[in-house]
C-alpha cells in the first residue's frame, strides 16, 4: 500500500506540474492583416507576451459613400483580409492553442469615420444592408466551419445602427443561424451606451478609447483616478445587462498626451513619448483588469512581422519592441 500510495502522489504531483498556467481574462492582440501567410513563427511573438487570444480582421472596402456597397473577398485584397487569409490565420493561431475572434472591419474611402456612415435614400439603405450582411456572414460561416471562439458582428458603426436598429435585430438572428459560438459588437467607447442590442449578444463589446488624463506624460497614478470616473458606469451597464464587458480593442500611442485622446491616429502627433505609453497602459491593468465585470481585451495593434515593427522611434499604437510590450507580457500572466 505504501508504494501504491508514493506512486500516486508522484503522478498526481507530475500532472499538477504538466498543467500550464491557465489566466482567467481574455488577453488579447488584434492581430493586422497582411500580404502573406502566416506561420509559427509569426505567432511566437505572441505566446511569447502570454497572449492567449487575437482578432483576425478581414476587410470590407467602401468606395464611394453616395453608391454604399461594400466589396470584399477579392483578389485585389492583401491575403490576410480575404476569407482564404482569415482562415489560414486563424488555423494558424489554434494550432499554438490562441483562441480567435474574427472581426470583421470596413474601411471607407479617404478614411472616413465608419461611425458616421448611413445612406441618404431607402434604395442606398437596402444596398448597405444587402453587402454588409453578405460581407458579415462570410465571416460567421468561416467562424463557425473553423470554431472560433467569438464572432464580432461590426465594429464602431453608431450612425449605422441608431438609423437601422430593426436591421441590425434581424442580421444577429440570421448570424445566429449559421454560428454557434459567442457573439459580441465593437462599439466606440463613447457609443456602446445606446447599442440597442446588447441583450441579444453574449458580450459588450467597447473599442476602450476613454479618455484617462490631460498630463503631457500621464503618470500611472493620473490615469488610474482618469479610470475611476468610467469603472462606475461600466460596472452598473454591464450588471444591468448580466453580461460581461469586452475591450474589443485598447491600446495607446507612445505619443505625448496619450491618455488625452486616445483614440488619435493623425501624423500631427510627431512626438515619441514611451513612458507615456508605458503608464496609461499599467494604469488600464491596475485599474480594470482584476474586476469581476470585465472579460479581458485585445490589444491595438499587433503586426505579424514581429521584429520588422514598433521600436523605440515609434509612435503609434504598436507596443512591439519597445519598453511597454514587458508591462503586458507581466499582467497578461497574471489570473
Amino acid at each position: 500500500m505504501r508504494y501504491i500510495f508514493y506512486f500516486l502522489l508522484s503522478v498526481i504531483f507530475i500532472s499538477c506540474a504538466a498543467i500550464p498556467h491557465q489566466p482567467s481574462k481574455i488577453n488579447g492582440v488584434s492581430f493586422v492583416a497582411s500580404r502573406g501567410v502566416v506561420d509559427s513563427t509569426h505567432v511566437k511573438p505572441i505566446l511569447n507576451i502570454n497572449a492567449n487570444a487575437a482578432a483576425v480582421m478581414p476587410f470590407g472596402f467602401i468606395a464611394d459613400l453616395n453608391h454604399p456597397e461594400i466589396i470584399h473577398n477579392t483578389e485585389r485584397q492583401w491575403f490576410g483580409e480575404t476569407r482564404s487569409g482569415a482562415g489560414q490565420y486563424i488555423e494558424a493561431l489554434h494550432k499554438e492553442g490562441i483562441n480567435v475572434m474574427v472581426k470583421p472591419q470596413l474601411w471607407i474611402s479617404h478614411g472616413e469615420f465608419t461611425g458616421f456612415l448611413k445612406a441618404s435614400s431607402e434604395a442606398d439603405w437596402l444596398l448597405l444592408e444587402t453587402s454588409y450582411t453578405d460581407f458579415v456572414m462570410e465571416y460567421a460561416e468561416l467562424a463557425e466551419e473553423l470554431n472560433v471562439e467569438v464572432f464580432c458582428i461590426g465594429t464602431e458603426l453608431e450612425e449605422f445602427i441608431k438609423n437601422r436598429p430593426e436591421y441590425w435585430h434581424q442580421l444577429i438572428k440570421e448570424i445566429r443561424t449559421v454560428y454557434t459560438g459567442n457573439l459580441t459588437y465593437a462599439a466606440n467607447w463613447d457609443e456602446f451606451w445606446t447599442t440597442p442590442f446588447w441583450s441579444e449578444l453574449d458580450y459588450v463589446g467597447i473599442d476602450a478609447y476613454f479618455p484617462v488624463s490631460e498630463m503631457q506624460t500621464p503618470t500611472i497614478e493620473d490615469c488610474i483616478k482618469g479610470w475611476e470616473k468610467h469603472k462606475p458606469g461600466l460596472k452598473r451597464f454591464s450588471e444591468k445587462l448580466d453580461r460581461p464587458i469586452l475591450f474589443t480593442e485598447f491600446g495607446y500611442r507612445s505619443v505625448d498626451y496619450s491618455g488625452k485622446e486616445p483614440w488619435r491616429y493623425d501624423r500631427s502627433m510627431t512626438s515619441v513619448n514611451l513612458v507615456a505609453q508605458n503608464n496609461a497602459t499599467e494604469a488600464l491593468f491596475e485599474a480594470v483588469w482584476q474586476e469581476d465585470w470585465f472579460a479581458g481585451g485585445y490589444l491595438w495593434k499587433w503586426f505579424i512581422d514581429h521584429h520588422k515593427v514598433g521600436g523605440l522611434e515609434d509612435n503609434q499604437f504598436t507596443p512591439q519592441n519597445k519598453p511597454v510590450e514587458q508591462i503586458i507580457k507581466a499582467h497578461y500572466y497574471k489570473k
